[in-house]
């Protein structure tokens, strides 16, 4: 018998056994199992052919999109989908002994609207577990986090190592979360690792696992490389390991293999390895406190997150968020000064610190809107010392534009000439500013804020003003 006359009677009956195994997954009670593979494999197995593909092609890659096709070995349909961006696409190859015919076609054309509703059901249980892990989105319309979210949007789809580098507190978990819930890998485990955290004698119990009985008392148990397989491994402050313990994971990345401790053997994995840190690894590897070898290995693809001092923008839409995450306990909302004097701080705890602020007003606040004497006065800073202190007192502009002459007359030094420069008036305006306010400001406002005295205590000799 020739090839080609090897057909398959089939009809859209025979997707029964697909749609029970999607069922069964979907009443799982472990982590959430691979909807599209359990697809892909149960349709495989009911029309006995080499490989089915149920897959998503994203926006960026339009130029690639896959045209349905129908040959003697291969149906690639088109697959409905949610968001219209995106094209999703069902791939069926036959084997050498195996033709496609009319009735393959249309089980398979049915299977792709069952496609369309395994994609949606992966998305919604995938975005389901990231709320419930506590996960937040990358917020900000800046610049720079749209930049951010461009990158992180191209990395993910590819299965390379990504350094990602920023200060503490700027949200690079978060990042690494980002890249693995945009990646094929979403339904499979995210594993986080802090590596400062870990006694670098467990280390390798706890990253390559240990065999059973390795030691009176010890129970075998695997490692976080396999815990991660088919997912991810997030490495956090990677550059707090020892040179010892770099050199071991150096050889795990190399041969995407682990060796439990007390073992004999290897054991593949598919993990892919996200690593970040708060302090440039390159400087590191300069002073001799980090492996040049692990570091070519690890960078490449690099993604460095800003703090939050360099998008002040951003900060009114996290506040806004942060606080809203805690309406079920008080409904808050924030005033217009202790806005500006959230975006007037530097938070050398970037977005974290912004974070617990929050929490703070939530608890501590009484009336229904953070005022700017609900802040710290750390927060409050040089605002709440100079504007702050002119809101609040009802201060007209002329006594406002005189008080801050003055601010500003103390911070040159009492250096006219350069205050007029930096105020951009002239010396008789400056003057009746001064005269002004040395008239209108009484007891405790003729105290200078700590900054300004700090500025002024070596005064500069006054240089000649022309009249």
């Amino acid at each position: 018998m020739s090839v080609t006359g090897v057909f398959r009677n089939h009809s859209p009956g025979d997707l029964t056994s697909v749609i029970a195994a999607i069922s069964a997954g979907l009443s799982a009670e472990d982590r959430a199992p691979d909807l599209s593979g359990i697809f892909e494999r149960e349709l495989q197995r009911t029309l006995a052919i080499r490989s089915v593909r149920l897959r998503e092609i994203p926006a960026r890659y339009r130029a690639r999109l896959v045209t349905p096709t129908r040959t003697a070995d291969s149906i690639v349909l088109g697959v409905p989908t949610a968001d219209p961006r995106v094209q999703a696409v069902l791939e069926a190859f036959s084997g050498p002994d195996r033709v496609l015919g009319s009735a393959d076609h249309e089980v398979l054309a049915v299977a792709a609207q069952l496609g369309g509703l395994v994609l949606e059901l992966s998305r919604t249980r995938h975005s389901r577990r990231a709320s419930h892990d506590g996960a937040a989105p990358l917020i900000g319309a800046s610049v720079a986090m749209q930049r951010l979210r461009e990158r992180v949007e191209r990395v993910a789809f590819t299965g390379f190592t990504v350094l990602i580098e920023g200060e503490s507190g700027t949200g690079k978990e978060l990042v690494a979360r980002q890249l693995h819930d945009l990646s094929a890998r979403a339904t499979g485990p995210f594993v986080a690792v802090n590596c400062a955290a870990v006694v670098e004698t467990l280390l390798e119990a706890e990253l390559f696992g240990i065999e059973d009985r390795t030691a009176t008392g010890v129970k075998g148990r695997r490692g976080k490389f396999e815990s991660a397989d088919a997912g991810t491994l997030f490495l956090d402050e990677v550059s707090d390991l020892s040179l010892s313990a770099q050199a071991k994971l150096l050889r795990a990345i190399q041969e995407v293999a682990v060796e439990r401790a007390g073992g004999n053997g290897v054991r593949r994995v598919d993990t892919r390895i996200i690593v970040a840190t708060n302090r440039p690894l390159s400087d590191l590897v300069t002073q001799g406190l980090f492996r040049a070898d692990l570091y070519y290995r690890l960078g490449g693809v690099e993604i460095h997150v800003p703090p939050l001092r360099e998008r002040r923008e951003d900060i009114p839409e996290l506040a806004q968020y942060f606080l809203s995450r805690h309406r079920h306990t008080r409904d808050l909302t924030i005033s217009a000064p202790a806005l500006e004097a959230l975006r007037a701080y530097d938070w050398p705890g970037n977005v974290r610190e912004l974070e617990r602020l929050i929490e703070s007003s939530v608890a501590l606040t009484e009336s229904d809107s953070i005022q700017l004497d609900d802040l710290p006065p750390r927060v409050r800073g040089e605002y709440g010392e100079v504007l702050g202190h002119s809101i609040m007192a009802g201060h007209s502009m002329r006594a406002w534009g005189s008080r801050y002459a003055r601010l500003v007359f103390e911070r040159c030094g009492r250096n006219k000439r350069r205050a007029c420069r930096l105020l951009d008036i002239s010396y008789h305006t400056l003057q009746a500013y001064l005269r002004y306010a040395e008239a209108t400001t009484t007891g405790s406002d003729k105290q200078l804020p700590a900054w300004v005295k700090s500025a002024s205590q070596e005064p500069v000799l006054e240089e000649a003003v022309d009249a």
